[in-house]
Formats: C-alpha cells, sequence, structure tokens
C-alpha cells in the first residue's frame, strides 16, 4: 500500500521522466546524510533539489537546513506536495 508522500513522489518523478530530466532518489538509511530531499537532479544546467510532503506536513529543521544550503548555492530547492505540484511544472517550463 502506498503512502500518501509516496504518491507525491510517484508523480513527481513521473513528470521528470516524462521530460526526460536527469533526477535520483538519494538512498538516506545510515549511509547518507540526514535530511538530504527526497529527489534530485539537474535540468537545463540547474541543479534542483524537491522535498516531497503529503497534507499539511512540513520539512523537519534539517530538512529546512539542507534546503536553504541548496539555494545558497545557487540551485533550485522546492517542498511539494499534493497541492501545488503547479509550483514544480512552472519552473521546469520557465527555465
Amino acid at each position: 500500500m502506498s503512502t500518501p508522500e509516496s504518491r507525491v513522489k510517484t508523480k513527481i518523478r513521473a513528470e521528470l521522466m516524462r521530460r526526460g530530466i536527469y533526477h535520483f532518489c538519494p538512498a538516506t538509511g545510515g549511509y547518507g546524510r540526514s535530511g538530504i530531499p527526497d529527489i534530485v537532479g539537474c535540468y537545463r544546467g540547474d541543479f534542483f533539489a524537491i522535498e516531497c510532503k503529503s497534507g499539511d506536513n512540513k520539512p523537519t529543521a534539517l530538512q529546512e537546513r539542507e534546503l536553504q544550503s541548496i539555494r545558497d548555492a545557487g540551485g533550485v530547492a522546492l517542498v511539494i506536495n499534493e497541492t501545488n505540484v503547479v509550483v514544480l511544472t512552472e519552473w521546469l517550463d520557465a527555465v
């Protein structure tokens, strides 16, 4: 059974694949760095990271710190849920 957050990830990954955009989901499970966004990639020279959430869930403080570090480095960091997927498609269309 899929979770609401996994359905958001599936929808986002489908859009990225449809457009042929390089991306991956970093493995954390004790081997990676905690707080890394769910999906990272590169599109037309822009590094991007997406933290997927469901409903009213918000990123943790650690996730927010990682997202801000990406923005500070010149990357694009988005928090996407079921209701704002259009933010991602609008950014992709604008790049």
